[in-house]
């Protein structure tokens, strides 16, 4: 291994700055991991090994992150400006029939949960009345 002279000793600082970014859960150009356990356990359902490579990972998530960014902005441009509403994404995925069943099947679900908490948190509250 080199040893840092004076010249090259701003490269060497960089590239230790970047291990410490790395250990802390942040990727290169400072952001912080947000899905790597989520991604983990996907890829292992999906038949890669337990424990993935970490490159694999950091790639799989900055392509999400991309995606949800991409469509994120995409979603603010269609509806009104500056707002992100469920039709806007509605919209967004109406061509392409596996993202639209997807959706739909998860709004189906979130309102489905919605009547159920309501509905246990009625019984909760008679119970506490009696």
């Amino acid at each position: 291994m080199t040893t840092p002279t004076p010249e090259n000793q701003d490269q060497f600082d960089q590239f230790e700055d970047e291990d410490t970014e790395q250990q802390l859960g942040a990727t290169a150009s400072g952001r912080k991991r947000l899905f790597s356990k989520e991604l983990r356990c996907m890829m292992y359902g999906f038949g890669d090994d337990q424990n993935p490579y970490t490159e694999s990972v950091d790639f799989l998530e900055d392509l999400v992150i991309e995606f949800i960014t991409e469509t994120t902005h995409r979603a603010m441009e269609v509806g009104r400006p500056g707002r992100v509403q469920v039709e806007d994404i509605i919209f967004l995925v109406r061509k392409d029939p596996r993202k639209y069943a997807r959706v739909k099947d998860l709004l189906t679900m979130n309102e489905e949960l919605k009547k159920a908490r309501k509905a246990f948190d009625e019984v909760k509250y008679v119970e506490d009345q009696q």
